[in-house]
């Protein structure tokens, strides 16, 4: 059998590959990436390093070649160039004639609001038009992503935010790539949807777990669109960024990401990490950076 994983040089794709080498032979995994240079590292271990650009289709050809399982993991950009993208890489799994394609997407992809969605919701389709088996990956939210917020909490400023009440599914990235290896080396997968989501909470729930871990109060500013932008901007943030960053504002006030699953614990095998466990050691890792 042979394994391939997509963007493995990427925060995701790097923790799929080291939980996979845990229980896979080396000979039986490969990598796609864009730059082979950057996983030598890989190769020297046994992993078969294949060459794969999502924006090159005739590479992906000869990467997906001979493999019966794929995770196909989510470009960044905008949504006009990942649906390009991801159009491409489905497209050429189904010429390689891929055995099964696992796909991470997004939190209830085929009906969500949320703008990040419509890239999701266009792939999964597309997927499923190939007749290949597959398994979506539904996740959340990485709880990785609120790391500079909370460097900036850590250095003294407030919490700012503009999505009101609405909850989020936080959970670290390893789980998710923990379930995402779960799937790609187990059997019983084929056809399934599976929506990974931590428990859901509120800013003020996620903050107050902060203070705790770090020994104190930590303010949260609840503020509109508008003045999240222009908090924003004042930050450093660059322009381009901004309305991405207020369309997630929305989509979790909107309830975008309260989803309630066990799907997580299924994969896992064990009950998701908890997230006061979670931050502490987000934290951690960012004060031993200092």
């Amino acid at each position: 059998m042979k394994i391939l994983v997509t963007g493995a040089t990427g925060k995701l794709g790097t923790k799929v590959v080291e939980t996979l080498l845990k229980t896979v032979p080396a000979n039986q995994l490969a990598v796609s990436v864009r730059n082979p240079e950057k996983a030598e590292g890989l190769q020297a271990r046994g992993v078969e390093v294949r060459h794969g650009d999502f924006d090159r289709p005739e590479t992906l050809d000869t990467a997906f070649i001979g493999v019966d399982r794929l995770l196909i993991i989510s470009t960044d950009g905008d949504n006009e160039t990942r649906i390009r993208q991801h159009t491409n890489a489905v497209a050429a799994a189904q010429r390689a004639q891929v055995g099964f394609i696992a796909y991470t997407s997004a939190a209830n992809a085929s009906e969500s609001k949320l703008f990040l969605a419509l890239v999701h919701r266009v792939t999964e389709e597309a997927i499923i038009k190939t007749g290949i088996p597959y398994s979506f990956l539904r996740n959340n939210w990485y709880l990785e992503n609120e790391i500079g917020t909370i460097q900036g909490v850590m250095a003294g400023a407030p919490w700012v935010t503009s999505a009101g009440k609405g909850k989020t599914g936080w959970a670290l990235l390893q789980d998710y790539a923990e379930a995402a290896a779960a799937v790609l080396s187990g059997e019983g997968h084929a056809n399934k949807i599976y929506e990974l989501s931590g428990k859901p909470m509120t800013q003020e729930e996620l903050v107050s777990i902060i203070g705790t871990v770090l020994g104190r109060d930590i303010p949260v500013q609840q503020v509109d669109d508008a003045k999240f932008a222009e908090i924003m901007k004042s930050a450093g943030v660059p322009d381009f960024v901004i309305p991405i960053l207020i369309g997630i504002q929305q989509g979790i006030r909107e309830g975008t990401l309260e989803i309630e699953s066990n799907d997580f614990e299924k994969l896992l095998g064990r009950p998701v990490t908890p997230i006061k466990e979670a931050l502490t050691s987000i934290i951690h890792g960012i004060s031993q950076a200092k």
